[in-house]
């Protein structure tokens, strides 16, 4: 540790106070678009690349990997002697600003020119999509902490000052993202809010800079306030930060995937969830300013101690809390919302304390800060990759959760390690940290061991699914009666038996009404298996190409004896991809007919398989005479989109069958067919059999023209003609759901 010598102390600045006012005012609502962008530029980007583990984890690894650059780049410029903070905010804010206006043009246009490169090419130009505006982003907070710690003395304190003004901005437009700018102006505008805000704040800081010009000193080495030794080294600390970044980033990811599949798959409580994270995060960074600023570091290092206790407690009583809370049913993610809160606030306060132990607060205070939250970001991509893509590769939520406690007490330990207490002392707080530990561990299983049937049916379950599929793409579980839910809504069912329809299967047997020919198809979604198993048993079929985004359905139909002999038929290719994405890949593939039994049209990313951009692309893809069957989940919005799409439709029970071209509704060509169906070479009608005739009989009229599950599209636009169409840009029900719009 070097030898440190306090600067002289500053002459009386009587401006400084207002100046920094000021300063937290511009740098709160900088928190604004900074989470606007991230949400915006993320969904913009899943689209493009699509929105399977592989992309999401790049896409936010690039957007990490940015902000941790730019607080390199920021603690270079705080080594020059003169540093006019409000200047450099208010360029940051305006250059960020411009770049926001033409940001989702641009992402469209490279992401079309870079659709079939290699998964690493990718992953770089995702990095350079998002490198210019995280990079400023990521400058700002070292330039600020070399600007405060003239006037405070702390770096702790400035450090936590700034994270908490601009994080609790940050929480405040989640909420704003999901209760007004979403639901009622879509991503375009958004974006736009966003840019205009940058440009109040650039504008503003520049107007304070001018006003502020000759009132303040500027010199850097000028200190205000009496300086402390740091008792740190600078590359614990540094470890610390990447530690304590990795298990903030990996709790982020297990917190919103249990809620993910409490919520099945909400946008707007996912919102919730990362608002609460964040106030939590600016909560604790505010607790950890004021301690550093008033209080010893000595007591700045028990506080640590006690705070990542605390935050292993609250980490261990999540999952059981929600589970026997579950019958609260959409409430229960309220309670969530509690230890979330809760954890993030005491992880919250790690970087600020370790700035204060670490970093002392003269001209060189910038550059280490700068060099301090590159590590916690390091940490946190490493997060993102490790547990996002590993670790729920192999673990359940149960195993997670003991795993990050397993982290948390290591971090407590090495803190303990550097406490100048009694070895007592210290042998009690790593007992305590312990304990916490070992009782998690033991009670976990038995106060949450329902959790995924509590958390699916909203209720106190009294039995267990017959199977569970947990990977990196999603959850899966089984039902006793054969149901699948995928990430906790209902995905269909194991039925391939027209006589005993549970599960709709009407629907892929209808393939030969609407078409005289169907023989390529292409299916968007596997599920159960028991579609494809349909579609690929109808006689006109010759090839069935499934793009399933989950591989973990293959596991499950493998074990099913209806519906596993389609891993076997030499007519069906199951690919794992994102269904956009692969369209956007093959412009060359055509089919006869599109099937898409899509998923809830209110959950989260649905739109990209509902929006009418998605169904342009569709009809790309179609042959002459081709059609496209898709899920409407009942929602009269996604019904008005197709029609307006496709020149000729109709609703077909739930789904809407469409064409460019006129379709010829055959009643009696489906008649043949369904007479001459066999799935594993059993025929589904013995026609001997006066039951079998009369149940082909009742399918004929129950879906015919008198059966009322029929209704063209001249019907649909007139019962929605208050409606808006569904796109890209408004997310159509996504962020609807609580907020009854449609």
């Amino acid at each position: 540790m070097r030898t440190f010598e306090p600067a002289a102390t500053a002459p009386r600045i009587s401006a400084a106070p207002s100046r920094i006012r000021t300063l937290y005012v511009l740098f709160f609502f900088s928190g604004f678009p900074a989470l606007i962008y991230q949400l915006t530029w993320q969904r913009s980007l899943f689209r493009v690349f699509g929105v399977n583990t592989e992309s999401v984890t790049i896409v936010v690894t690039a957007f990490m990997l940015g902000l941790g650059i730019g607080s390199i780049a920021g603690g270079w410029i705080t080594r020059r002697r003169k540093i006019n903070a409000l200047l450099l905010l208010g360029m940051i804010e305006l250059s960020t600003a411009l770049f926001g206006i033409v940001s989702l043009a641009m992402f469209e246009f490279v992401g079309r020119l870079v659709l079939d490169w290699p998964l690493p090419a990718v992953a770089v130009v995702n990095l350079l999509l998002v490198l210019i505006p995280t990079l400023l982003m990521g400058a700002t907070l070292p330039i600020l902490v070399s600007h405060l710690v003239r006037t405070s003395g702390h770096t702790g304190a400035a450090v936590g000052t700034l994270y908490y003004v601009n994080t609790i901005g940050a929480g405040a437009a989640s909420l704003l993202c999901a209760t007004l700018i979403f639901p009622y102006t879509g991503m375009h505008a958004a974006v736009w809010i966003a840019a205009s805000i940058n440009a109040i704040v650039g504008l503003g800081a520049l107007l304070a800079q001018n006003r502020y010009r000759e009132r303040v000193v500027e010199d850097a080495s000028s200190i205000a306030a009496p300086l402390q030794r740091p008792i740190l080294s600078i590359p614990f600390v540094m470890v610390m930060a990447a530690m304590g970044g990795f298990i903030s980033l990996s709790y982020e990811i297990f917190l919103f995937r249990t809620v993910s599949f409490a919520s099945g798959s909400s946008s707007f409580a996912f919102a919730l969830a990362l608002a609460a994270f964040l106030i939590g995060i600016a909560g604790g960074s505010y607790e950890a300013g004021t301690i550093c600023a008033k209080h010893s570091q000595r007591d700045a290092m028990r506080k640590i101690v006690v705070n990542l206790t605390w935050a292993n407690v609250f980490a261990a009583i999540f999952l059981p809390l929600i589970t026997q809370f579950a019958w609260m049913s959409m409430g229960v993610i309220s309670v969530a919302l509690v230890p979330i809160y809760l954890v993030a606030r005491q992880w919250g306060g790690l970087l600020p304390y370790l700035s204060e132990l670490g970093i002392a607060a003269d001209d060189r205070a910038g550059m280490r800060t700068g060099l301090l939250y590159f590590s916690n970001i390091v940490g946190c991509t490493m997060g993102s990759v490790l547990t996002g893509f590993v670790l729920t590769s192999y673990f359940d939520l149960h195993g997670i959760a003991i795993l990050l406690l397993c982290g948390g007490t290591a971090c407590v330990m090495l803190m303990i390690a550097k406490l100048d207490v009694a070895v007592r002392e210290r042998l009690c707080r790593g007992s305590t940290a312990f304990a916490v530990l070992t009782m998690a561990a033991l009670l976990m299983p038995s106060t949450a061991g329902r959790l995924l049937e509590n958390l699916q049916y909203k209720r106190i379950s009294d039995h267990a699914f017959v199977d569970v599929v947990e990977n990196r793409d999603g959850i899966i579980t089984v039902d006793t009666d054969g149901s699948v839910f995928g990430n906790g809504m209902y995905d269909g069912h194991f039925n391939v038996d027209l006589h005993h329809d549970q599960n709709g299967i009407i629907r892929p047997y209808a393939l030969s009404l609407f078409h005289p020919a169907p023989r390529d198809i292409l299916m968007i979604g596997l599920s159960s298996g028991s579609w494809a198993q349909v579609i690929a048993s109808n006689p006109a079929v010759t090839s069935v190409t499934v793009v399933e985004i989950n591989p973990g359905y293959r596991d499950l139909i493998a074990r099913r004896p209806e519906v596993q002999s389609i891993l076997q038929n030499p007519k069906v290719r199951i690919i794992k991809d994102d269904g956009r994405r692969w369209l956007n890949r093959h412009p060359n593939e055509r089919f006869d007919a599109i099937v898409s039994n899509t998923t809830w049209n209110f959950r989260m990313n649905a739109t990209n398989l509902l929006s009418t951009e998605f169904l342009e692309l569709a009809k790309q893809h179609l042959n002459r005479g081709g059609i496209l069957f898709y899920n409407t989940t009942d929602s009269a919005r996604v019904q008005r989109t197709g029609c307006l799409a496709f020149p000729f439709g109709a609703r077909f029970t739930n789904h809407m069958v469409l064409s460019e071209s006129p379709m010829n509704w055959d009643f009696s060509r489906w008649r043949g067919v369904l007479e001459n169906y066999t799935l594993d070479g059993k025929p589904s009608f013995n026609m001997a059999t006066a039951n079998d005739r009369a149940a082909i009989d009742s399918v004929l009229y129950q879906y015919g023209p008198a059966g009322g599950q029929v209704e063209d599209c001249r019907a649909v636009l007139s019962r929605t003609a208050d409606m808006k169409p569904i796109t890209d840009d408004n997310m159509g029900t996504e962020w609807r759901r609580y907020i009854r719009l449609e």
